[in-house]
């Protein structure tokens, strides 16, 4: 039995004790594959691994030398009316989620605004602290389309076509713009390839597709979150833990776990939003048995 089979072996058995409620599992050690189903295999909504791609397509658009992610959004968006301290947020803040900007999550949030990147901008900042919001990844892919166009046709082409993801359909706002911290939707399998690339610190089939840095900022550049166990330190869309572990990790359990000392790869797709930390933490207890 591969390393591979026997982690996905293990992680069946404990989803199936647990009574998660799993749709699918794609496990990578080294090149070695194992997967299971629990539900058809069709694609999802992974909620917020959507954040991580976003991070992605900054990183490969920073690499053509068409982004500053440091570069004030008051020059970026002159247009814009800012909230206070708001005009001096920049794009890598809006992606490590440390804006300082209060704009709660609802699921119209798309819609509750004229223009939801508009209404985000327009609010005071309370500095360089963490406040987690959808609408933060949203208005840095709205800068991210002043650079490069329609931002879902630019994931298509520079990162999900070299991937070997084809036709991806992401949620869009009534101006036409991706949802960006959400509403994207992959297979199981999809987001794994999400992860062997990051796994293998942005390059592909031998293709660098953006900066190594910027893939290691991702689980490097730790900043304070909270305290709840697991949710303490937040990156470019990556969190730290459970254990050795860091992960991309979506609403309703979607979990992309990576495992840089088992050379480990863990997609799992689900729809139980109550019962992924358990099962995040499972798995790590489970890859930490394969040493490293």
């Amino acid at each position: 039995m591969t390393p591979a089979q026997t982690v996905r072996d293990a992680v069946v058995t404990e989803v199936d004790r647990s009574g998660f409620r799993a749709h699918g599992l794609h496990v990578l050690v080294g090149d070695d594959v194992a997967e299971h189903r629990w539900t058809p295999d069709v694609r999802e909504d992974v909620h917020s691994i959507a954040k991580g791609v976003c991070v992605l397509a900054v990183g490969i658009a920073v690499a053509d030398g068409v982004v500053d992610v440091d570069e004030p959004l008051s020059t970026v968006l002159p247009g814009a009316r800012f909230g206070a301290g708001t005009d001096a947020v920049t794009v890598r803040q809006l992606l490590t989620m440390t804006s300082g900007v209060d704009l709660p999550w609802s699921p119209t949030s798309l819609t509750d605004w004229p223009d939801l990147a508009l209404e985000f901008l327009g609010r005071p900042s309370r500095g360089r602290v963490f406040q987690y919001a959808d609408a933060s990844t949203y208005t840095a892919m709205r800068v991210l389309a002043t650079r490069v166009g329609d931002v879902g046709r630019f994931v298509q082409d520079r990162l999900f076509t070299p991937l070997g993801i084809e036709d991806v359909v992401w949620e869009r706002c009534p101006h036409g713009y991706v949802a960006a911290g959400g509403g994207l939707s992959l297979r199981t399998a999809e987001v794994a390839r999400l992860g062997r690339f990051v796994r293998d610190r942005g390059s592909v089939d031998g293709r660098q597709l953006l900066a190594p840095e910027w893939v290691d900022a991702m689980h490097s550049d730790w900043g304070v979150a909270g305290t709840n166990p697991g949710y303490e330190r937040y990156a470019l869309a990556g969190w730290d833990g459970p254990g050795r572990l860091w992960r991309l990790h979506g609403a309703y359990g979607q979990l992309l776990l990576l495992d840089a000392a088992a050379d480990a790869v863990v997609a799992i797709t689900a729809d139980d939003h109550a019962g992924a930390d358990a099962t995040a933490a499972s798995v790590a207890r489970v890859l930490g048995e394969l040493g490293g």
